[in-house]
């Protein structure tokens, strides 16, 4: 009833705005069909094109009849992105590219009918570069052939050292010398790793993490009907596996250097990275966005995160969405450190992107705020700002990695002794993550690094498999920034999250920066300035002992909580502490229920 309401709402909105200035264009006027199975890709650009040049930036909306469009990489448009946390690997193909563009509104039919948008091959379904009061509503994106691949284990004979499985009629596969490689029109590997799902639940199985599937030294035994060497009695009959490799060329939709961008009632079923990833922009608003299963045949969404936001600031909300199934986090919020790698004068430096897959992108202007991060203990030395700032190792910014910046004031005589990063303040957002679920997905639910106001309030995290909520910072792997200062958990319900290992998840609720070197460190990264983390009025399901691990921290409140203990599955956990905290101060834990006591002595840890 709720959503019905809010689509009965929205629809009042539209034809509102339809009245008042916004015109509106039928999709079917140029060509653009659903069901044809032709490609669309033209067809749509020429009417972007045509609506540009007809509207010069007044308010538009393109609106497709409810089915099925189809795309493909031969001909789609060929563009050079630098996606932040996805493969550079350039050039990319781009089913729909909005780019320069204004108010315009890419639009399905109401009432939940939607226009998807289907993948033939490898390809970047939207892209919204330099873009200004765009919204996409009621859109679906999905594709043909998923990377993905799913299998189900119809046998696991652990004694006879083999496994049967069965894979999903969607896959085209061969077997060259004993090795399975599934293939698409335009890409082909070998999947050595996966995810497995209870074939009930859709819960990712109990301790499985990230596990190897028989791939090589296979046999046929028919059609679709595979049988590897095996002897890991964990994977039951039932099981079902997303067998997948860790490539990640582009996301759903990609948003870049944009301004007031809108998606509501819209989902991604699949990409082989991120469902959306937005790098570089001011204000977001996501309602009832979804990264989720198309139907019951499939168990998988993403090849990695739902929501991905690398550098934005303004006001980034997500709220009434659903996150399922992925292989990665729900959310990730975070900016990127430059480290200083060169001195050239008392006011200026080289700073280089670090990871592999985050650089080639705009970082930050001329009058941008930054602070200056002490790598190998995480404090935070010298606020400085942005006099100028140009490209170092390319002439031009597509690509690079290495920018030239002269600042206002002088620098460090050390600074570029290697243990030096550079964070921008100015690309930083607030968050407000509100009513989503998030389910059956592989590593965390949500990762928040931004020095503005957070709020993670009435959401569900139900079998995230690892930490729920992760507080990060990290200028030594990732790369990441940075220190949360204000952060309140509150009103949420977590559901048995932990029942696997991975990277960050010493908690429930995790607050790990990466510091080499916690020992030495003076200050504390996460909290201050009066504030911190607060988390309270939650409730907590849980099989094992760690509900928060918290390093380099001032300010932590756990109160008003309700813990509720159950035996859904045996505790694992190397950490048998309710709380364990690396260096943190300011700690009030109160006025919580617990399911066989509280006490403090022996359900607390201080270190360091």
């Amino acid at each position: 009833m709720k959503k019905l309401s809010f689509l009965f709402f929205a629809s009042l909105v539209f034809l509102f705005a339809s009245c008042n200035n916004e015109k509106v264009y039928n999709a079917s006027d140029f060509g653009i069909i659903p069901g044809t199975g032709a490609d669309m890709t033209k067809e749509i650009a020429d009417a972007i094109e045509f609506i540009k040049a007809e509207r010069k930036g007044k308010p538009s909306v393109l609106l497709f009849e409810a089915g099925d469009y189809d795309f493909y990489p031969d001909s789609a448009n060929v563009r050079e992105y630098y996606i932040s946390n996805h493969d550079q690997d350039n050039p990319k193909h781009v089913a729909i590219a909005l780019e320069g563009v204004k108010n315009l509104t890419l639009r399905g039919e109401s009432c939940g009918r939607r226009a998807n948008f289907y993948m033939n091959g490898r390809m970047l379904p939207v892209a919204m570069v330099g873009c200004e009061n765009c919204v996409l509503r009621f859109i679906g994106i999905d594709t043909r052939s998923p990377q993905i691949t799913q299998v189900e284990v119809l046998e696991n004979d652990v004694e006879a050292g083999y496994i049967t499985y069965k894979i999903a009629p969607y896959v085209k596969y061969r077997i060259d010398n004993g090795r399975l490689v599934v293939y698409g029109s335009n890409w082909e590997f070998n999947p050595c790793w996966g995810i497995a799902f209870d074939g009930h639940t859709r819960h990712i199985v109990y301790t499985t993490s990230d596990i190897g599937v028989g791939t090589s030294d296979v046999k046929e035994l028919e059609p679709y009907l595979i049988r590897a060497p095996w002897r890991d009695a964990r994977l039951v009959k039932g099981t079902v596996i997303a067998m997948r490799s860790y490539q990640r060329p582009t996301p759903g939709i990609f948003v870049s250097e944009c301004k007031n961008t809108e998606i509501t009632n819209s989902t991604v079923y699949y990409a082989e990275g991120m469902g959306l990833l937005a790098q570089m922009s001011e204000n977001i608003t996501l309602d009832y966005f979804e990264v989720a299963t198309r139907d019951d045949s499939r168990y998988f969404t993403t090849q990695a995160d739902a929501t991905h936001f690398s550098g934005c600031k303004g006001l980034l909300t997500s709220c009434n969405g659903l996150y399922e199934g992925m292989m990665d986090d729900a959310i990730n919020v975070h900016g990127t450190y430059l480290r200083v790698v060169q001195r050239l004068d008392d006011n200026t430096l080289v700073g280089r992107y670090m990871h592999g897959q985050a650089y080639g992108f705009y970082w930050g202007g001329a009058g941008d705020s930054v602070q200056f991060v002490r790598s190998d203990v995480m404090e935070i030395t010298e606020g400085n700002r942005v006099a100028e700032i140009a490209p170092y190792d390319k002439e031009q910014l597509a690509g690079c990695k290495e920018f030239k910046i002269t600042f206002e004031k002088p620098l460090p005589e050390d600074i570029a002794n290697g243990k030096y990063g550079i964070e921008n303040l100015e690309w930083t957002p607030e968050v407000v993550f509100a009513g989503n679920t998030i389910r059956n997905n592989r590593a965390r639910g949500a990762l928040f690094s931004t020095p503005k106001k957070t709020v993670v309030e009435n959401n569900v995290f139900d079998h995230t498999s690892g930490t729920a909520i992760l507080l990060c910072g990290d200028c030594n792997g990732w790369f990441e920034t940075g220190a949360c200062r204000d952060v309140v958990i509150r009103n949420n319900r977590f559901i048995n999250a932990l029942t696997s290992m991975f990277q960050f998840t010493n908690g429930v609720i995790s607050i790990y920066p990466e510091i080499p070197d916690l020992a030495s460190q003076t200050k504390y990264f996460h909290g201050g300035n009066g504030q911190g983390v607060v988390i309270e009025n939650n409730i907590f399901e849980t099989f094992d002992a760690p509900l928060v691990y918290a390093k380099s921290l001032d300010g932590l409140v756990f109160r008003n909580n309700r813990i509720v203990q159950n035996n859904d599955f045996k505790p694992f956990h190397w950490n048998r502490y309710r709380f364990l905290l690396d260096k943190v101060t300011n700690v009030t834990i109160e006025n919580n229920d617990f399911d066989g006591g509280f006490d403090m002595e022996k359900d607390v840890m201080y270190r360091y």
